[in-house]
Order: C-alpha cells, then sequence, then structure tokens
C-alpha cells in the first residue's frame, strides 16, 4: 500500500479519506463533493472516481456495496491520520498547554495568597486577573500562532505534492492533478482557519476552567481543608488528565510522561512564586 501522492487517482484517495466517516456515503453524494471541489473549473470523469474506488477497496480501505461506500476500520485509522495531518483535526497542543497554564496560575494564586495572608476578596480580583489574562493571552497567540504556522505547513505541503505531480506524463491527467490539487488546498486552508478558531477557544476556556477550579476551593472551604483539596485538584488534573493525555497521545510511557510533567510543572511554579516574592 502506498500514499504517494504521484497521480489524480492519489489526490482522490486523500480527498475521500479526508470527507468519508464511519457512516456510508452514496456514491452520486461523494461525485457531488468532488465536482463542488472541481467548482466547475474542471470535471472529475466517473471512470477517475470508479478506479479510486476500486484501489481504495483492493487496498482494504473501504468497502463498497449498494452505490454505498464506507471506510474500513483500517480506512478509519489512515483518514484520522491524514485529518490529523492536513486538518490538525485535534486541539492537542492547545488543550495541553490550557490545562498546564492555568494550573500553574490557579495554584500561584493560591500559594501566594496563603504566603502573604491576603483577604478571600483581594485573592478573588487577583484570581480573576490572573486568569483573565493568560486565558486571553492564550487564544490570542495560538490564534495568530496557528494561523501563521498553518499557513506555512499548507504552502510546504502543496509545493512538496505539486512538484511530485509534475511528472505526469499525460498533460490533460496533469492538469486535472495540478487543479484538483489546488482546491483541495484551498478547502484545507477553509477548515485549518475555523479550525484555528475552535483550538483557540478551547486553549482559553481550558485555561480559565483549570485554574478557576483550584481557586473556587481555596476561596469557598474553611483552612486547612481549602489548601488540602486546592492542591488536590492541582495534582488530579496535571497528574492524571494531563499525564495520561499526554500519554495517549505521545504513546510514551506514562512514567515518563509524569517525570517531565511533574519536572516542568515544578520549575513553573517555583520561578512564578520567587517572581512574585521579589516584586
Amino acid at each position: 500500500m502506498s500514499f504517494e501522492i504521484q497521480d489524480l487517482v492519489d489526490v482522490l484517495r486523500v480527498f475521500i479519506l479526508i470527507e468519508l466517516d464511519k457512516n456510508p456515503l452514496s456514491k452520486k453524494k461523494l461525485k457531488r463533493k468532488i465536482d463542488s471541489l472541481c467548482k466547475g473549473r474542471f470535471s472529475i470523469e466517473a471512470k477517475d472516481l470508479d478506479e479510486t474506488l476500486k484501489s481504495m477497496v483492493s487496498e482494504g480501505l473501504i468497502v463498497e456495496r449498494d452505490g454505498y461506500v464506507q471506510l474500513t476500520e483500517q480506512g478509519i485509522q489512515i483518514s484520522d491520520e491524514w485529518r490529523n495531518l492536513l486538518l490538525r483535526d485535534e486541539p492537542i497542543l492547545e488543550i495541553v498547554a490550557g490545562i498546564a497554564d492555568g494550573s500553574v496560575t490557579g495554584l500561584v494564586v493560591v500559594l501566594s495568597s496563603l504566603i502573604a495572608e491576603l483577604t478571600s476578596n483581594i485573592t478573588l480580583v487577583a484570581a480573576l486577573l490572573s486568569l483573565a489574562t493568560v486565558a486571553i493571552t492564550n487564544f490570542s497567540s495560538f490564534l495568530l500562532g496557528g494561523i501563521t504556522e498553518d499557513t506555512a505547513d499548507v504552502i510546504t505541503l502543496q509545493n512538496l505534492i505539486t512538484y511530485s505531480l509534475s511528472d505526469i506524463p499525460d498533460a490533460r491527467e496533469k492538469e486535472k492533478s495540478l487543479l484538483a490539487v489546488k482546491e483541495l488546498f484551498n478547502l484545507l486552508r477553509e477548515k485549518r482557519g475555523k479550525m484555528n478558531l475552535l483550538s483557540a477557544s478551547a486553549c482559553g476556556a481550558t485555561t480559565f476552567i483549570s485554574g478557576a477550579m483550584p481557586i473556587a476551593a481555596y476561596l469557598m472551604l474553611p483552612p486547612p481543608l481549602n489548601v488540602i483539596v486546592s492542591l488536590s485538584i492541582v495534582g488530579v488534573v496535571t497528574g492524571l488528565f494531563l499525564v495520561y493525555y499526554r500519554s495517549s497521545k505521545t504513546k510514551i510511557p506514562w512514567k515518563i510522561t509524569l517525570f517531565q510533567t511533574v519536572v516542568i510543572m515544578a520549575v513553573a511554579i517555583i520561578s512564578s512564586l520567587m517572581l512574585s516574592a521579589s516584586i
């Protein structure tokens, strides 16, 4: 099984893998999606689609019956990989950053309030300002950074694929393939733009929520229970959820992920407290 994009069939295969999901889709509707991709500038003939579907069936990526096509288990796995590569379909970096930044901010606010013996009202104001600042900063940074990074990535991928397609001997097929790639990447830019907004929003929301939970527990519960519960919340969020999430996505053993997380969080918290003390 080869996934080099070297001809029109390969381009259509990628598009089909991105568009299909677990549910069956009629070949007529799939053809309409492909025609929509072409935007009337060129046409994908039925034989090209049939050839692509036949090759995907032989590779075990889809099953075709009664005029419908559906991804197999293997096809779903490959589809997910293509979607993650081309669409950046899951905001892994944003969620990790949001949990880490929010937890550090929440813990620093709690420890600073405890050390400085701040009143509940002052702690609440400081907490809201801190969390709002970090959440908004994360949102704007990841939105602008994501748009910039994705634009550069899409241009690089498009250039590589265009170069690979330049060797097609048939001039007509070469033209259709290059036009199909161009429109495919225009579609990817549109979808990535929407995903960037959702990812940045997820980062900002995750930052605020993960920081607000320990602070809320600290302000609402009586001492010393408030400190114990706040530290426990931070420990659960970072030590369990964050470690599990990172380990499952990176396929790195959880012990290594736990060590990395503890070291990074400790450095960030100690640095923040030292900076607060100096001020």
